[in-house]
């Protein structure tokens, strides 16, 4: 592995590159074929956790919860930026709003029906997976859909040193890297026009238009974009995305009032402490 340089770039650059690779995909595909054994080892732009971050979660590849929508398949693989190395042991916490914009495990007005608390309880679209000797990790999920002020994202967090609970959840360990990451606006409208993303009657926010994006793609060499390939010959069929991370395995981040709810073996409970803020 050696450290190379996509040189700097603006927003504008980024949000028109296109990320749609040639590979012939399916489900299984190895990550051999996904990743360069010359990964590009710089690292990932830091962005904002948002609200509705639930901690602990399962351990578990499939989140989808029976979520209607576009099957969407991602890896990550994570790169140590000290040694340009793959990053084995880390966990991958991982977050999205469903087809038509609600997270689960949270609780309020600026999410859904903010009047339904049976949505505490529920966790579709999160979960966590441990990176393998070639730091890559894996979900099956469904591809987000949109809410208001924000363009279709995905939400990362990063946890090292963590250990596994008997119950199949984390504990411990540090958090070196939060970010989220974006897909390319005509993969966006190839699935928004599909049900029931297009029952969503709230505006669609570009990526070109969205905060984060530019505050994670401005005067940078780092690309949050997942590449991607159909899985099929209609986006119905589903969506294999992947993308590379650099991380700074020595930094830390204080996360101590940044999560929104807890998942426990008896439901979701509201952190009343939570002070991440009203971006999402």
């Amino acid at each position: 592995y050696k450290k190379r340089s996509l040189g700097l770039r603006d927003t504008e650059q980024v949000v028109n590159t296109s990320h749609h690779s040639s590979l012939q995909v399916t489900p299984n595909t190895p990550e051999s074929e996904l990743f360069s054994k010359d990964p590009v080892c710089i690292l990932a732009p830091e962005g904002e956790v948002g609200p509705f971050w639930v901690k602990g979660e399962l351990i578990r590849h499939d989140v989808s919860d029976g979520e209607p929508g576009v099957p969407l398949f991602m890896d990550g693989q994570f790169i140590d930026i000290n040694t340009c190395q793959p990053i084995q042991d880390l966990y991958w916490d991982v977050w999205n709003c469903n087809a038509t914009g609600v997270y689960s495990g949270v609780q309020s007005s600026m999410n859904g029906n903010g009047n339904d608390s049976s949505n505490l309880d529920k966790t579709f679209l999160r979960g966590i997976q441990k990176t393998d000797s070639d730091g890559v990790a894996g979900f099956k999920t469904v591809f987000p859909g949109h809410y208001s002020g924000r363009a279709t994202h995905v939400h990362v967090i990063a946890h090292v040193g963590a250990q596994v609970l008997a119950n199949n959840t984390l504990t411990g360990g540090h958090i070196p890297h939060i970010g989220q990451l974006f897909f390319d606006q005509d993969l966006i409208s190839q699935v928004e026009a599909t049900y029931p993303y297009n029952t969503n009657t709230v505006s669609i926010t570009e990526n070109a238009d969205d905060h984060v994006v530019q505050v994670e793609t401005e005067d940078s060499n780092s690309d949050p974009f997942f590449e991607y390939a159909l899985l099929g010959d209609s986006i119905a069929d589903g969506v294999f995305g992947w993308i590379t991370l650099g991380v700074n395995v020595t930094a830390s981040h204080d996360t101590s009032a940044t999560w929104a709810a807890t998942l426990t073996s008896s439901g979701g409970v509201t952190n009343d402490d939570s002070s991440s803020g009203a971006e999402m």
